[in-house]
C-alpha cells in the first residue's frame, strides 16, 4: 500500500481554480465516502484551507486510485479532468509523505512559516478519523506530520515574525488607509469588522487586537457563534468587542476602518449592494477596506469595482515580501523535514518486513514441535525434565540461527530495494504469502518503491516531477 496526493494550491492554481474545487466542512464526509468507494482507495484525508486542497489517499494501484480521485473531484467542482490536472500536482509514495511534511512546516504556506496550517491537518485527521476513513498509514502519517510541524517551530525561528495570512492582510490594508488619509489624521486601525466566527474568525479577531483596534464586531450567520468569540476576545484582550447577526454587516460595515472577511460558506457572503450601502453611510472620501480571505471568496467580485474600495485577497497576497521567512530558517526547516523523512521511511520499510520475519519464526518453531514430537515417539522413556531441557535447548539453537538473519533483514529493509530481502526469505523458507502480503506484498509499490510516473488525462501532473 503507498499514499497518492493529489492536490492544488496557491502555488499551482489562480484562487478561480481553488474556489471551484474548495471542500467545505459539510461536504467533506461525503467526498471521503465517494473516494472510500473505490476498490483501490482504503484510507482517505481531505486537506482544505483558504490556500489548498490536497486528497491523501492509502492505495493499492496508482492509476485506479488517480481516476477516482479525478472523478470524485470532478463532480464535485463540475470540472474536467483536463481542467483540473493543468493546475494540479500529484505525489505518489515517499513524494507525497515530503510533500505532508513540508506543508506542515510551513514551507510551503503563502505566508511561509504560519502555524495555522498545523492546526488545520490536526482538523483534517480527526475529521478523517470521526469518518473512520484513517488506517494505519494516515494515522502514523498524519501524527509524524503534526510532530514535524511542531519540531520546525521549535527549533527554528521560521514563524519568528508571526505572520500569518491575517497579519499579512491586515498590514496592507493599513498601507491603503495611511495612502487615502488626509495629513493631519490617524491612519491606524481603530475600528474593524470579521465575517465569520470559525477558526479564521478567532484568528482574525486576536490579530486585530493586537493591532490596536479598540472597537470591533463580530458578524455570523448564527448571532451566538458570533456573540461567544466576541466574548471571548473582549475578555482576552480588553477590548469592545460585540456579535451580530448577517442583518446588521452593512450598518457595522460603514463605520469600520477594515472589514475581513472570513467563512467556510459556499457563495458570497457580502453582496456588491450591502458594500454600496455601507459606503453611502460612510463620511465622503473615507475608503473602505475588506480583506477577503474566504475560500470560496466572501465578497462579490463587483464590490472592488465600486468607487472607494478595495479589497485584499489571498491573490492579491501572493509574492508579499512578508510572506518570506529568512533563508537561513528555511534551510533549517528543511534540514528537519529531510531528517524526519529519512526517520519515519525507514520505520516504515522495517515495519513492511514484519510479518515476513514473523512467518519466518512460526515456520521455526512449527518445526520444532514436530520434531519434539517426533522424539517422543522414538524415546518414550523420557522424563520429564529431560524432555523440557531436550526442548529447550532445540528452541535456544534454533533462535540464535534465526537472530542474526532477521535483525539483518530489518536493517537492510530501509535500504534501498530492502524490500528484496524480505521476498528472499519467503522464496527460501517457503513462507505462506498470506502471513507477509498485508503489510509487503512483492508485487505492490511501498515506501521503497520507486514512484509509478503517470497520467490519468493529458496534461496530468508526473508524481516524479517537483510543482511548477
Amino acid at each position: 500500500m503507498s499514499v497518492l496526493l493529489f492536490g492544488v494550491s496557491h502555488r499551482s492554481a489562480p484562487v478561480e481554480v481553488l474556489e471551484r474545487l474548495a471542500v467545505s466542512d459539510h461536504d467533506r464526509p461525503k467526498l471521503v465516502d465517494e473516494l472510500l468507494s473505490s476498490r483501490a482507495i482504503s484510507e482517505a484525508m481531505l486537506v482544505s484551507t483558504c490556500n489548498r486542497v490536497e486528497i491523501y489517499a492509502v492505495v493499492d494501484a496508482f492509476h485506479p486510485a488517480l481516476e477516482a480521485v479525478g472523478a470524485v473531484l470532478g463532480d464535485h467542482s463540475g470540472m474536467t479532468v483536463n481542467e483540473m490536472t493543468r493546475h494540479a500536482y500529484v505525489r505518489y509514495s515517499e513524494a507525497a509523505v515530503e510533500h505532508l511534511f513540508t506543508v506542515a512546516a510551513g514551507l510551503d504556506s503563502l505566508v511561509v512559516g504560519e502555524q495555522q496550517i498545523l492546526g488545520q491537518i490536526r482538523n483534517a485527521y480527526l475529521n478523517a478519523d470521526a469518518n473512520q476513513s484513517t488506517g494505519r498509514v494516515l494515522h502514523e502519517l498524519a501524527q509524524q506530520a503534526l510532530r514535524v510541524g511542531k519540531r520546525v517551530h521549535t527549533e527554528t525561528g521560521i514563524d519568528r515574525a508571526g505572520a500569518s495570512v491575517v497579519s499579512v492582510a491586515l498590514h496592507r490594508a493599513q498601507a491603503v488607509l495611511r495612502g487615502s488619509t488626509p495629513a493631519g489624521e490617524s491612519a491606524g486601525l481603530r475600528s474593524a469588522v470579521v465575517v465569520g466566527a470559525g477558526a479564521m474568525g478567532g484568528l482574525a479577531t486576536a490579530q486585530l487586537a493586537r493591532e490596536g483596534v479598540r472597537d470591533l464586531v463580530v458578524v455570523n450567520r448564527t448571532v451566538a457563534n458570533a456573540e461567544h468569540l466576541a466574548g471571548n476576545v473582549a475578555a482576552n484582550h480588553g477590548i469592545a468587542v460585540r456579535g451580530v447577526g448577517l442583518d446588521e454587516l452593512p450598518a457595522v460595515m460603514a463605520a469600520a476602518d477594515v472589514v475581513v472577511t472570513c467563512t467556510g460558506s459556499v457563495g458570497s457572503v457580502v453582496s456588491v449592494g450591502e458594500v454600496h450601502s455601507a459606503l453611502a453611510a460612510r463620511a465622503s472620501g473615507r475608503p473602505l477596506v475588506i480583506c477577503d480571505l474566504g475560500l470560496p471568496r466572501n465578497v462579490d467580485p463587483a464590490a472592488a469595482r465600486l468607487p472607494g474600495v478595495h479589497v485584499v485577497d489571498i491573490e492579491g497576497l501572493r509574492g508579499d515580501s512578508e510572506t518570506q521567512a529568512a533563508e537561513n530558517d528555511t534551510s533549517a526547516a528543511r534540514s528537519i523535514v529531510a531528517a524526519e523523512l529519512a526517520d519515519y521511511l525507514t520505520h516504515q520499510r522495517q515495519a513492511e518486513v514484519t510479518p515476513t520475519v514473523a512467518a519466518l519464526r512460526q515456520r521455526a518453531a512449527d518445526v520444532v514441535e514436530a520434531e519434539i514430537l517426533r522424539l517422543e515417539t522414538r524415546l518414550p522413556g523420557l522424563d520429564d525434565p529431560q524432555r523440557d531441557e531436550v526442548a529447550k535447548t532445540v528452541r535456544r539453537v534454533v533462535d540464535k540461527l534465526l537472530h542474526a538473519p532477521t535483525v539483518r533483514v530489518k536493517q537492510l529493509a530501509s535500504t534501498p530495494n530492502g524490500d528484496h530481502y524480505a521476498e528472499a526469505l519467503r522464496e527460501l523458507f517457503e513462507l505462506k504469502p498470506g502471513a507477509a502480503e498485508s503489510v509487503s506484498a512483492p508485487e505492490a509499490p511501498g515506501f521503497g518503491g520507486e514512484d509509478r510516473p503517470a497520467r490519468f488525462a493529458p496534461g496530468a501532473a508526473d508524481p516524479s516531477r517537483p510543482e511548477q
